[in-house]
């Protein structure tokens, strides 16, 4: 261990955490003669259910972000994408297999970059109840709140929380018959259309809510080939709660929702670090080379704008459509999936939540939740028009690579609980069980073949969790938390059964078709415990030490290969399972009040210890491309996140966040990494896909419409930051800065209001994600990376928005 390297960074930590305690005992001193803070009850306070019960957000002792369905609405948010640009500390990454797009939306908190496509450090509940997929996250119309909690919260919300957790909850209906709808139309044919209506069923002891949302828009970018354009989206989503009080004591809240979304080809560039030439040696797509790594021509520093065209593929000769439409290796069913280049995915979600009040100290809580998802995306790998490429041998007499990925997933959670209240003593206990299930097919017509589609990957997760808190005084409270849980992964063969030829992993042999090829159980405890204290009625400090675990996940594609490949991959340090990643997480922050209580203010500084970090194994045999993941990482996270509102008068209203994310790798494995840059100590490099720095500040003007009753307007202007990510843990080439501006200004009457909207003011064309890749043509070697694959942003939209209540 480098104690040196250590010390330094631990020194770094300890200042940022005496930084945030400074800051926060300063404020008393400010406030000392202030009236009394803002009860939990007050109306305006921001309630959040953190701990699985309510608490208002200011004396929650967890770091915890909270956007009101207000807030939403005022900034904009309708998709993960933007709701990550509103929130310091959260990159979202959607690149994978050569494509950048909302078919895949991986969430990176505070650093916390998962490894692989199928992994995930941060996970999403409605209503506390785990959703398999962002997709359907930001469409409920008008939600109560989003809380996004920071840190391991595995005593509570369980797998694969092992960053965080974000949490939509939603608002409960009217007893009063209520109707909105909501009207937006925007440049690029950019529309949404959402409407709900609620009221009660049988007065306010059966209540019910339904809302439908359509939303459509073309892309930014026109490709060369047809003239259409690439980055279109089109949603579908229809959404039903049902609140039931039979009695006084009991509350059933029912929730579904059915999402359908089809996109088209993805707004997505791959930027070459050498030329792609026709047969006759003429560049047809320029190099952007700019240094050479370890002998390879590559991209070095800030990568730069695109000097070749956006383009792609994306023509259905009748060859590819009847390619698609023959159901043989096919995971989905042709006439339930993709007829053209671009993503179709259904979505269905239910979950039922009964909390029953067996005294006034006592409350039992039953939650319930499925989800499936069934997805198809079509790509264009090669990301080029390559007409100009001409060759006989390929079925469309040029070079194409037409890429089909398929998914099915499943799962079903249940959790019950017990919570009791009385005086300086809470407590929280329950058991909770997940089971999830998932499918995964691909194929190409590039060689006339057919797609394939392995067998089910399964998970079965068990828990039991507590959380105890007591207030030893009016000031001082302490809470011990944790989980104990019980993970069996579990890997099955696929339909046509497997025929294993070398024991390096599993017994060799033949597999009967849906058999058990591989399972594993783990066992963990995941603790935390909370001390904070009310220094006064408007300042809370808190400090927390938490351990949280990731779940492993097997390499079982390596046992359908060769003895020589087999052994490969053990020579190289891939197991048949990795061990669950380990965190062990530090905080220490600061809430509270000001200038009597018309600024609120968060504070936390943090040092996480990830361990047994999974990494991805890439490597090639001959011309095959293979991977797999080992737990050969090591990586510190720490830093410091601040939130201020302040009303600054009727008139002015600033709402501020900031965030300083630095990851320091202590170890890691990356072969592929290696091959391109030679670096093989990553010591002291940061890791890839997240922004190290972030901000957002959001100005509002608002106030009454003279002459006009119930009448009011506003102004407002979000400037959202995000520093550069590097493509990989070598740390070779990143993308620019991002500097986002968006702008509304509005009237409204009552509870009708108008809205006039520009996005992305300054037309910026900054990446939104990056990753190391290939270029993709008749020479395509996989020997060494020789291209970054980058996610391209949708440029200046403006647009006018009608919504009313009635």
């Amino acid at each position: 261990m480098n104690t040196k390297s250590f010390a330094k960074r631990s020194a770094a930590s300890l200042t940022v955490m005496a930084l945030v305690a400074t800051m926060g005992f300063a404020a008393p001193a400010l406030a000392q003669d202030a009236p009394q803070a803002a009860e939990e009850n007050e109306p305006g306070a921001i309630v959040v259910t953190a701990r699985k019960r309510e608490e208002s957000l200011l004396k929650t002792p967890v770091t915890v972000t909270a956007m009101t369905g207000e807030t939403l609405a005022v900034r904009g948010v309708v998709s993960m994408q933007s709701l990550a640009n509103n929130t310091p500390g959260i990159n979202i990454n959607n690149n994978s297999s050569g494509h950048a797009d909302r078919s895949f939306q991986q969430i990176s908190l505070r650093g916390f970059t998962p490894v692989s496509t199928l992994a995930t450090t941060t996970s999403l509940f409605i209503d506390g109840v785990p959703i398999a997929s962002p997709s359907p996250f930001t469409a409920i119309s008008n939600p109560e709140r989003i809380e996004i909690l920071k840190g391991p919260q595995s005593a509570y919300f369980g797998r694969n929380t092992f960053a965080g957790a974000i949490n939509v909850v939603n608002k409960n209906p009217s007893s009063e018959w209520t109707a909105s709808i909501l009207g937006m139309a925007g440049t690029r044919d950019n529309y949404r259309v959402q409407g709900s209506v609620e009221g009660p069923i049988i007065g306010e002891a059966l209540t019910f809510r339904i809302s439908g949302d359509y939303f459509t828009k073309n892309g930014s970018y026109t490709n060369p080939v047809d003239g259409k354009t690439l980055g279109d989206e089109s949603s579908r989503t229809v959404t039903a709660l049902v609140v039931a009080k039979p009695t006084e004591r009991l509350t059933i809240k029912a929730f579904g929702m059915v999402a359908r979304d089809h996109d088209g080809a993805s707004a997505s560039a791959r930027i070459q670090a050498r030329d792609i030439k026709k047969s006759d040696g003429t560049v047809l797509y320029a190099s952007q080379s700019n240094c050479t790594v370890n002998g390879n021509p590559y991209l070095c520093g800030t990568l730069p704008g695109l000097v070749n065209p956006v383009s792609a593929n994306t023509t259905v000769n009748s060859a590819l459509r009847d390619w698609l439409a023959n159901p043989q290796g096919r995971l989905v069913s042709p006439k339930d999936g993709v007829q053209d280049y671009g993503l179709l995915r259904n979505t269905r979600h239910l979950h039922l939540v009964a909390d029953y009040e067996v005294t006034d100290e006592l409350t039992a809580s039953l939650l319930g939740g499925y989800n499936t998802e069934e997805w198809t995306t079509l790509i264009d790998l090669d990301g080029l028009d390559t007409r100009a490429l001409t060759n006989a041998a390929y079925p469309n007499g040029y070079f194409d690579f037409p890429f089909l990925i398929e998914r099915k997933t499943q799962d079903f959670s249940i959790e019950g609980r017990l919570a009791y209240d009385s005086g300086p003593f809470r407590a929280v206990t329950g058991v909770s069980f997940l089971k999830a299930q998932l499918r995964a097919g691909q194929g190409s017509q590039i060689f006339g073949g057919r797609p394939a589609f392995g067998g089910k990957s399964q998970s079965e997760t068990l828990g039991a969790f507590f959380g105890l808190t007591y207030d030893f005084t009016d000031r001082l409270s302490a809470s011990v938390e944790g989980r104990y849980q019980e993970d069996k992964i579990s890997s099955f063969v696929g339909p046509n059964g497997q025929t294993v030829v070398s024991p390096v992993y599993v017994p060799a042999g033949t597999y009967a078709p849906y058999s058990l090829l591989a399972q594993k159980t783990f066992k963990n405890f995941t603790p935390r415990v909370i001390v904070n204290f009310q220094a006064t009625p408007d300042f809370m400090v808190y400090g927390s030490v938490a351990k949280g675990v990731n779940p492993s996940q097997f390499n079982t594609f390596i046992v359908s290969q060769s003895d020589a490949i087999q052994q490969l991959a053990k020579d190289n340090g891939i197991p048949l399972a990795v061990d669950p990643e380990k965190i062990t997480n530090f905080e220490l922050g600061v809430k509270g009040r000001a200038l009597d209580g018309a600024m609120r203010y968060t504070v936390a500084g943090y040092y996480s210890l990830w361990r047994d970090q999974i990494t991805s194994y890439l490597f090639t045999v001959g011309t095959g491309l293979f991977s797999g993941s080992a737990n050969a990482g090591s990586t510190d996270v720490y830093g410091i996140e601040t939130e201020v509102f302040w009303k600054a008068s009727d008139l002015i209203t600033i709402d501020a966040a900031a965030a300083y994310n630095q990851t320091h790798i202590n170890s890691f494995v990356a072969p592929a990494v290696t091959v391109l840059s030679g670096v093989t100590d990553f010591r002291g490099k940061e890791l890839p896909n997240t922004s190290k720095w972030s901000a957002n500040v959001g100005l509002t003007f608002n106030g009454d419409l003279k002459g006009i009753d119930d009448g009011r307007w506003f102004v407002r202007g979000d400037w959202n930051f995000k520093s550069g990510m590097w493509s990989n843990q070598a740390n070779i080439v990143k993308t620019p800065d991002l500097h986002l501006f968006n702008a509304r200004i509005g009237v409204s009457k009552g509870d009708t209001s108008l809205e006039l909207f520009v996005t992305n003011v300054f037309n910026t064309k900054t990446y939104t994600s990056i990753a190391d890749n290939w270029v993709i043509d008749p020479a395509l070697s996989f020997a060494k990376y020789n291209a970054v694959q980058v996610g391209l942003p949708e440029l200046r939209t403006a647009g006018i928005q009608i919504r009313t209540k009635f």
